[in-house]
């Protein structure tokens, strides 16, 4: 999969290129249906399949304290993305100049100048340009003018809900991990490198692996029974996911305990794949209840895989 980070480093495709856009979090049954209309579209038209997505998402950049939860780093999104077997993925910061964008130069510069798109895919409730202005409607007049069709893709519901980011959001937040498998197509992971951290846990004889969190705030919190995926293997687990009340944390941390590891995992990137929820995070009074507690969950987590 081709990825072109900026407007800047994106090269029009001469033949041109079958698009769609938006944040695609998660990449969640939603989006998979959509994407599968987009691949479908460039194999009749024998065109590259691309995928335009912002970073930071609009929200964040426009209010980081109060946006949603991120399901997916830019990361975990390449690589959710190269599963799905799409050809490139357009990466577009999203700053000042790019929200300066009117709708007409937004369809200039980036569509027509910047990929050649011959067919673009998206929601009709998608909105672009500076303060929104552009919508369905404008596109499909653009299209007239430079040559390109606009199609807009249905909701996808199940059980009567409409499949999407907040909605799985909601689903981790309660700690519903069947839900939110149900509306991904998948488990639930977060992936990240392993960094050194306070190694408080190793002084109770259960080490963890501190992994690095590129987000301001979790989809999900509390304890966790876990399967870890390491370039060593895959190992069953319990992680903590939260902010460490009782040792005074301010920003989120994953935390997995891997059953029966041994060896260094500084600086290698694993996947913590959430299985169930044992626990909300809270405070003890003091690292004695804090190490019973941890203890306890090891059992609960050992119990949940024997179980299996």
């Amino acid at each position: 999969m081709q990825f072109f980070r900026s407007l800047h480093n994106i090269q029009a495709y001469d033949q041109g290129c079958v698009l769609t856009i938006g944040n695609f979090d998660g990449v969640h049954l939603g989006h998979q249906r959509v994407l599968d209309k987009v691949k479908r579209a460039a194999s009749e038209l024998r065109l590259p399949s691309v995928v335009m997505v912002f970073e930071p998402q609009p929200k964040e950049w426009f209010d980081a304290s109060s946006a949603p939860a991120r399901l997916s780093t830019l990361a975990e999104k390449i690589d959710l993305l190269k599963a799905q077997n799409i050809d490139a993925l357009a990466c577009m910061a999203f700053n000042h100049r790019f929200r300066g964008l009117s709708a007409e130069q937004f369809v200039k510069q980036v569509l027509v100048d910047g990929l050649n798109v011959k067919a673009l895919i998206i929601g009709d409730d998608f909105r672009f340009g500076c303060d929104r202005s552009g919508d369905f409607k404008y596109l499909q007049q653009s299209g007239e003018t430079y040559g390109f069709t606009v199609e807009d893709t249905r909701t996808v519901a199940q059980d009567g809900e409409r499949i999407s980011s907040t909605l799985v959001r909601k689903a981790l937040s309660d700690g519903d991990l069947q839900h939110a498998q149900a509306l991904l197509g998948r488990e639930y992971s977060i992936t990240g490198r392993i960094a050194h951290g306070q190694k408080l846990a190793r002084t109770f004889g259960v080490p963890t692996a501190n992994v690095l969190l590129k987000r301001n705030q979790t989809p999900l919190n509390g304890v966790f029974a876990v399967m870890v995926e390491t370039p060593q293997g895959c190992f069953q687990g319990v992680a903590n996911i939260g902010m460490r009340p009782t040792v005074g944390g301010s920003q989120p941390v994953l935390e997995p305990h891997l059953f029966g590891f041994s060896g260094d995992l500084y600086g290698q990137r694993i996947k913590v794949v959430f299985k169930q929820k044992l626990r909300d995070e809270k405070r003890f009074n003091g690292l004695d209840e804090l190490k019973a507690a941890i203890l306890q969950d090891i059992q609960l987590a050992k119990a949940y895989f024997n179980e299996q």
